[in-house]
């Protein structure tokens, strides 16, 4: 489900960008820490592409793919990410099916990011699917997501657009990874009680 242009303009400003860099990465790090050398990545919504580039600068993929269902958001991505060359491929496409969006075949990543994007996705089982599938044995699924209880506040049902049905808790969202076979342990935390979920897992070989 796009963005509708409220979201968009929050999601591409100057405070959405600083939570990210001076938050929710550093917790990120803490919880996974860097990529080994050589490392190939995948980040889910890339949007403008500020992420691509912590995924390059401060996590130390080598290489980053990344989708977006909105070609307006892959634009501006190309356009920011030019510097990094062949570093980086983008693609306009649906992150529940990657092997048609990105030919993305099994086990050809070894991380995966998900900053925000899969309670845009109605159905995010098959997302997480996707995610461990494209994972190789011992790659790592990064997220940081928005969960029912945030969704159902009044802010976000006045100001942003999104899925009404199979929304997911906290610990809905932790279950399905484990189920599909990401390994989380004690890697993960809630904010703001309960609204929002980080976290990083294991593809169990």
């Amino acid at each position: 489900m796009l963005m509708n242009r409220v979201e968009t303009i929050v999601v591409n400003s100057g405070a959405r960008r600083a939570l990210q860099r001076w938050y929710e990465t550093p917790a990120l790090l803490r919880l996974g820490g860097q990529l080994a050398p050589g490392a190939r990545a995948l980040e889910l919504g890339c949007g403008a592409g500020y992420g691509a580039e912590l995924i390059l600068e401060r996590f130390g993929a080598d290489r980053v793919d990344a989708v977006d269902l909105d070609p307006a958001m892959v634009d501006r991505a190309r356009r920011r990410l030019a510097r990094h060359g062949e570093r980086v491929r983008l693609a306009t496409g649906d992150v529940t099916d990657l092997r048609r969006t990105l030919d993305a075949a099994d086990g050809s990543y070894d991380a995966v990011f998900d900053f925000g994007i899969l309670h845009h996705v109605e159905d995010w089982q098959a997302a997480v699917l996707d995610v461990a599938r494209v994972l190789r044995p011992g790659g790592r699924f990064y997220f940081d997501e928005v969960t029912a209880d945030a969704l159902a506040t009044r802010g976000y049902r006045w100001l942003f657009d999104h899925p009404t049905q199979n929304r997911f808790t906290a610990a809905e969202f932790v279950a399905e990874l484990e189920r599909q076979g990401l390994a989380l342990g004690r890697r993960w935390r809630t904010r703001i009680r309960g609204h929002y979920v980080l976290g990083v897992a294991d593809r169990v070989a």
